[in-house]
């Protein structure tokens, strides 16, 4: 009885053993997906351009694609490339890095033009927000020399495409002062199909400013065409005496006398992220 006690005892150990050091070798093997080799680190060519402040991330694809970048002195034209942190990389042979994304909003006054500098001597809104940020910026969109309002600059290329293509319906709110008063009638037309130079242009709101004179009128639009709220009212005989750009985007001009700037804040920058 001891005897076959004991032999199914052996014979049980001999049968454990095995399974037991089966089980050992499984979990001792390298776990190979843990270790991140050299291609899988490092940023994206495209995005790392984007991060710069030079252009989006989808402009960034087509410089890469013409031969405008190079890493460590190496052409680059592969999408995928990805950038390691000690890297050189140059665009059109200028250094270029990562830069910290910078915000800034002005509420811009009359008779300064909006670009980067100008070859006859006018102000530019350059000259407003000289002082602002050590990095590079640039305006979002336009506003006329004549043009009162709020205008963002920014060197988030990503966001600056985002926030002037017409597709993603970016709330921008004009006060119009005409110089006349605007008619019931031409109020209803404005509410219906407008054409201007052809095209039709979406006109999301229109009103009678709220305790003004009916020469005072609130337009909203999404439309990035040159001028287009002057136009819309002269296509309908009246003549902006003054334009004034009181919402963009969500951002307003509360606390923001005209000629001052402001950095956004950070809830404002996600705000703007999520639109």
């Amino acid at each position: 009885m001891n005897k076959n006690n004991s032999s199914r005892g052996r014979q049980a150990g001999k049968n454990s053993n095995p399974r037991s050091r089966k089980q050992f070798t499984k979990k001792s093997k390298p776990q190979t997906s843990q270790k991140t080799s050299k291609e899988d680190s490092g940023i994206r060519l495209n995005k790392f351009i984007s991060n710069s402040g030079i252009c989006s991330r989808r402009e960034a694809d087509t410089f890469i694609e013409h031969g405008s970048v190079t890493v460590n002195g190496k052409l680059i034209t592969e999408m995928g490339y990805k950038v390691q942190p000690d890297d050189e990389v140059r665009f059109d042979g200028t250094l270029i890095s990562i830069e910290q994304k910078r915000y800034v909003l002005l509420n811009k006054p009359k008779n300064y033009i909006t670009t980067m500098e100008d070859d006859r001597g006018r102000k530019t809104v350059m000259d407003l927000i000289a002082n602002a940020t050590k990095e590079r910026i640039y305006p979002v969109g336009r506003l006329d020399r004549n043009t009162t309002g709020l205008l963002l600059f920014t060197n988030d290329g990503e966001l600056a495409k985002k926030l002037t293509h017409p597709k993603h319906n970016v709330r921008k709110l004009y006060h119009a002062s005409l110089d006349k008063k605007l008619t019931l009638s031409d109020l209803d037309k404005l509410r219906g199909d407008v054409v201007i130079e052809g095209k039709k242009v979406f006109i999301d709101a229109v009103s009678y400013v709220e305790g003004e004179k009916k020469t005072e009128v609130g337009i909203e639009i999404h439309s990035g065409r040159n001028r287009i709220v002057r136009k819309i009212f002269d296509h309908f005989g009246y003549h902006v005496t003054k334009l004034d750009r009181v919402i963009f985007a969500g951002l307003t001009k509360k606390n923001l006398p005209r000629g001052r700037w402001r950095e956004l804040t950070q809830q404002e920058i996600n705000n703007l992220k999520m639109l």
